[in-house]
């Protein structure tokens, strides 16, 4: 059965449910990827797993529980294919709102059950805190409650997405504790995580692999972002995009590689992909998706495997990026 507690022995892709969840809000603005159609949503799934997809990313926060539902109705026939979820910010399942972070232990022992439920499975492969900048004093009795869930099989393994390598640090060496998630791509190298992630020899759960989509190469200068969906919006902590148009550093960067992650025969998201598994061997990218032909270009990268030392050399001699500074929440 597939899990979420090893270091992959090869290349290996998993999926990020978050824009299959439907609209969903916080403080007014819109935080998902706009409206979805669950039936393309499910077909999607499957076709995932007919290319030998076994890990998908989902959380409780996706479309205030609609990725959940979505995904545990696509993946009923198919229990053998591992599921994450992500739990600590309650949520309005009538609404679609977010209502805030909530780390009291009772509340999360809940949450994992309404997860549980919404997913049709007895069973979590992975539970992630999803409080990316929560304190780890303050994080302690969550995790505790965890520890608990988990000795008593209710989750298969734990961890956190957090952007903060002490933050994982703090609970790697948990029983159970076994993943971060984290952001990570080409513009983005977080080479603080990576070690860290080394270090204490977690799996390490790619998320923002496509820095939100600018890295499929569909979007130019000339795209705007309806304010119906996350890239239309500015909720504080994602850069990638202003006004609702991709910042000019983002699409100069863009430029600047694009021939070498297009190389020997790759589309442009399969080098997305094949940068990161060579950038760490701990690597699981977890692309969004919404559609099978978005699948089956991310599924394509596996054919490939990861970049060669030269061209990762090339990418690191052709992008001028910014020293990089504290932890970001991209």
């Amino acid at each position: 059965m597939a899990d979420f507690k090893h270091i992959p022995t090869k290349p290996t892709l998993g999926l990020g449910c978050w824009a299959i969840g439907g609209p969903f809000f916080t403080n007014g603005l819109a935080v998902g990827w706009g409206e979805v159609d669950d039936t393309v949503s499910r077909a999607a799934v499957a076709a995932a797993v007919e290319q030998g997809v076994m890990h998908f990313d989902t959380a409780q926060a996706y479309g205030c529980g609609h990725s959940e539902v979505v995904l545990g109705q696509a993946l009923k026939a198919h229990p053998d294919v591992a599921i994450a979820t992500k739990i600590g910010l309650d949520i309005d399942t009538e609404t679609k709102q977010l209502i805030g972070p909530n780390n009291d232990p009772e509340f999360i022992r809940q949450s994992i059950d309404a997860s549980r439920k919404r997913l049709g499975r007895d069973r979590i492969d992975l539970v992630l805190h999803h409080n990316n900048e929560l304190a780890v004093d303050d994080a302690k009795p969550a995790f505790d409650m965890l520890a608990k869930l988990y000795n008593d099989g209710i989750i298969g393994a734990y961890g956190w997405s957090t952007d903060f390598p002490d933050s994982l640090r703090a609970f790697a060496d948990h029983p159970g504790f076994t993943a971060v998630e984290h952001a990570m791509n080409v513009f983005v190298p977080v080479t603080q995580m990576v070690a860290t992630v080394e270090e204490t020899n977690q799996l390490s759960l790619i998320r923002s692999p496509l820095a939100m989509g600018i890295l499929g190469g569909k979007y130019d200068a000339k795209t705007t972002f309806s304010k119906d969906e996350i890239r239309g919006n500015d909720p504080g902590w994602q850069g990638y995009f202003k006004d609702g148009k991709i910042t000019d550093a983002y699409l100069a960067q863009l430029d600047a590689v694009r021939d070498t992650l297009r190389s020997d025969g790759r589309s442009l998201v399969q080098g997305a992909i094949a940068w990161l598994w060579a950038r760490t061997p701990n690597a699981m990218p977890i692309p969004g998706f919404r559609t099978p032909e978005q699948v089956n270009d991310l599924c394509g990268a596996l054919e490939h495997g990861p970049l060669t030392s030269a061209q990762m050399a090339e990418i690191e001699t052709i992008l001028d990026r910014p020293e990089e500074g504290p932890p970001t929440t991209l």
